[in-house]
Formats: C-alpha cells, sequence, structure tokens
C-alpha cells in the first residue's frame, strides 16, 4: 500500500520549516517563531491543526511548556439530550469566555450533524473520543472491531477534528490492576475497552493497531491526546499501580508517534489530594518526555458535588502551577448531569482563573499585566475599566449594579460594601495627597 504524504506541524518543524501556523501562534504568544518551530520538533509544544479545519475557520493555538496554560471545555449531547442548536450555543459560550479548545464528547443522535456543526462555528481546536461513536455504531460493546475503530477515526479526521483521545495506553494485564479501587475504572473509553478485553481475553486492539493509528493522524495532522483510561475517579485510587502502570504505557506511545512525527499530548489523572499533585507532573514530564501534559481538574476533595468546578480549579490551578499544559474544565454538574449553556460559562470562568493563576506562578513575562492594570482601575474607580479587564466582564457588571442606584452605578467612589464612610481606596487616596504634602513640606525644610 502506498504511504500517504504526512502533512503534521511536527514533520514541518523537524525539516526546518516554520509554517504559517507557528508564526500565527508566536504572535499570539508573543515568542519567536523559531522558538515554536524548535519545541514543535522536540516534541514539548503542539499545534493541533488538523488540514481540513486549518484551511476554513481554524485559527491555530499552542499547547505545551513555552506558551501560556490552556484551558479546553466539553461539550456534546448525550442519549437523554440531544439537540444541535444547544450544542454550538455551548461551543459560543465556551469561547466568548475564554475557552482555548473544544471536545465535543456528544453520545446521543445526530452524531455527525452535531460534530460537523460544531467544526464549521469553531475557530479554536476541536477534540473527539472516537470510541464514543464506534459504540453506537455496534449492538454490544463485545461487537467493536479494530477496523470498526480505525474506520472511526478515519471518519472523524476527514471532519476535520484536531485532536482525538485514544487509550491505547490501557492494557489486558492492566487490568487485575484496578481490583480494590473504589470507583473501578471511571474513564468511559477505558471502560469500554476493558469489558471488551476481558470479554475476548484479547489485547487493546488501539494499541495493537497503532501504527496503523499513527497513518491516519499524521495524514490529516491531528494530534493524539494518549487517554488515561485509568485514571483515578476518586482519592483513595489516586497514584495506585493501576495508573502507573498505563502511564509508563503511554511513554511508549509517545515515542511511537514521535517516530511517525505525529503530535503528541498526554492526558493526566482526574482526583488527586493536593499533596500529590507535584509528584505526578514529575512522573509524567519523566516518563513521557516532557510532552504537553492535559489534565481534567484535578478534584482535590470528593464530597462536593454540584461545587466539583471549585474543587477542581482549586486542584488545576496547582497543577498548571507545576506543569501541566492544559486543563480540562469541571462544571457544577460534574458527577450529576449534562451542563447546560450556563454550566459552561461557569466551568470556563472557573478553569480561566485557574490558568491564569499558573501563569502568574510559573513566571510568565506578561501574565500579570493585566492584574496590574485592573488593580490600578480599582484605586482609581474606573468601574468601565473594572469591567472590560475582567474574566466575566457581564458578572462583574451585574454585581455591581445591582447592589447602588443607578445614579451611582459608574461615578461612585466606594463599593455597596464599604459606601462612601468605609472605603479604604478612598481614604488612601487621601493620604497619598497628605504624605505628598507631608513629603514636600519635609523636603522643603531640608
Amino acid at each position: 500500500m502506498t504511504e500517504r504524504p504526512c502533512n503534521t506541524q511536527m514533520f514541518f518543524a523537524r525539516n526546518g520549516t516554520v509554517t504559517d501556523a507557528m508564526k500565527f501562534v508566536a504572535d499570539r504568544e508573543g515568542l519567536e517563531p523559531e522558538l515554536i518551530r524548535a519545541e514543535v520538533a522536540r516534541g514539548r509544544l503542539v499545534i493541533p491543526a488538523n488540514i481540513n479545519h486549518l484551511a476554513t475557520s481554524l485559527k491555530p493555538m499552542a499547547i505545551g511548556k513555552v506558551a501560556k496554560v490552556k484551558i479546553n471545555a466539553n461539550i456534546g449531547n448525550s442519549s437523554v439530550c440531544s439537540d444541535v442548536a444547544v450544542e454550538v450555543e455551548k461551543l459560543t459560550l465556551a469561547t466568548k469566555y475564554g475557552a482555548d479548545t473544544v471536545m465535543d464528547l456528544s453520545t446521543g443522535p445526530m452524531i455527525d450533524e452535531t460534530r460537523e456543526a460544531i467544526i464549521a462555528a469553531a475557530d479554536v481546536p476541536i477534540g473527539t473520543v472516537p470510541i464514543y461513536q464506534a459504540i453506537l455504531d455496534v449492538d454490544e460493546t463485545a461487537d467493536l472491531t479494530a477496523q470498526g475503530m480505525l474506520d472511526m477515526i478515519e471518519h472523524q479526521a476527514k471532519q476535520g477534528v484536531d485532536y482525538m483521545t485514544i487509550h491505547a495506553g490501557v492494557l489486558l494485564e492492566h487490568i487485575p490492576l484496578i481490583h480494590g479501587r473504589v470507583t473501578g475504572i471511571v474513564s468511559r473509553g477505558g471502560s469500554l475497552l476493558a469489558v471488551w478485553m476481558m470479554t475476548h481475553r484479547k489485547q487493546n486492539p488501539l494499541y495493537e493497531h497503532y501504527n496503523e493509528i499513527l497513518e491516519i493522524l499524521r495524514h490529516y495532522d491531528v494530534t493524539i491526546s494518549l487517554g488515561d483510561g485509568m485514571r483515578p475517579g476518586s482519592l483513595h485510587d489516586a497514584s495506585d499501580k493501576a495508573q502507573f502502570a498505563e502511564l509508563d504505557t503511554l511513554g511508549e506511545l509517545t515515542t511511537r508517534a514521535w517516530d511517525r512525527d505525529v503530535q503528541v499530548m498526554v492526558e493526566g489523572p482526574g482526583h488527586i489530594p493536593m499533596h500529590q499533585i507535584e509528584m505526578n507532573v514529575r512522573k509524567q514530564k519523566e516518563i513521557c518526555h516532557e510532552a504537553p501534559f492535559y489534565t481534567l481538574g484535578p478534584l482535590v476533595t470528593d464530597v462536593a458535588p454540584g461545587y466539583d468546578h471549585i474543587t477542581s480549579a482549586i486542584g488545576a490551578a496547582m497543577i498548571g502551577w507545576y506543569g501541566a499544559d492544559m486543563l480540562c474544565y469541571v462544571t457544577p454538574k460534574e458527577h450529576l448531569g449534562l451542563p447546560n449553556a450556563d454550566d459552561v460559562r461557569t466551568g470556563v470562568i472557573s478553569y480561566k482563573l485557574a490558568a491564569h493563576a499558573a501563569d502568574i506562578a510559573r513566571g510568565h513575562p506578561t501574565a500579570r499585566d493585566r492584574d496590574d492594570e485592573l488593580s490600578h482601575a480599582r484605586y482609581n474607580f474606573d468601574w468601565n475599566e473594572q469591567f472590560r479587564l475582567s474574566l466575566d466582564p457581564e458578572r462583574a457588571r451585574e454585581y455591581h449594579d445591582e447592589s447602588l442606584p443607578a445614579e451611582y452605578f459608574k461615578s461612585a467612589e466606594f463599593c455597596a460594601m464599604c459606601g462612601p464612610k468605609f472605603c479604604s481606596m478612598h481614604h488612601s487616596q487621601n493620604l497619598d495627597q497628605m504624605l505628598a504634602e507631608f513629603m514636600a513640606s519635609e523636603q522643603a525644610t531640608v
């Protein structure tokens, strides 16, 4: 069979070419194009950009060590809730509030129509988990075939999907290691493959046919997101043998993908107590040769259904600080139901905060500029500038305006919490003037 041409950003980078996508990313990140090229060639930076999506609406972005920490928002229908227009609305809201990528995790009807509408409307990279659609084409999990999964990967690549979660690291010999876990296998893809392997007593077909998967991905330049099918779904299961056995396999799969010039990022765990976060990052970076790390949260406690956007944003800020490169958001509906549009907004803003805090802690040269500008605006009672600089201007304006009479909306030198007599900023401005006069008089005396 004739080998199809390789169209990946990694291929061009390794051959010394600075592509238009690399130039675009360099401008967005405020970095030199040659640095972007070198990092893509090294594998520490990925530019998820399917050639079909890049030819239409995609604006390239980068995930990796030298870039700012990115966030992903998950959307998609389910078997009990399916509406193409609603999913496109979620995409629009997610990108409006700052999602850098969006994953379509649809598992319900009209799955092709939903994905095509999302890709057509998206200027950010779109990710998928191909096994979700493959399982809908068969009656039972055991009926999945390697060829069926390969065909689905090719189908979604043709549609323009920019990165795909492939659970090729879940091996037959890993399954006994989940014995004793509280929450078993919480990855949908990982659990489906585990059932298939135990039913047939055969090795993971995604692992056995990995080279064929890479041939598809390298032609369309689909970044492979190596799925963490054995990720812990509870604090009890964090950092156990099953999780790290899979991670060792992901290290092997990373180098095999790089050998074919396929861009790689590696997915990370979902529930980890705070004191284990740094160790998990260091371990992944070592085993996976510094490939970009893409994590769900992690959630740092299990006791907050309805508030898991908060429990996970705590972990996300920490793991971003220690070196994770993209953070997958968690909404208030996590563990409870399918997120609606407002849940998407809440999840995205929570994770923009986490990513921004991580960038500041990592010492990114421009990360704090916006904070300093907003602080100056706050001190000067420039309410409109405060709203403009905030991550969610509409919510900031709403909370401000509902607290004060209309005539005070934009001119008051106080907020409704302190009122005019107790505003510390107002008193500080008076102190500034008093100090200036005092220092001037002292200087005159000298």
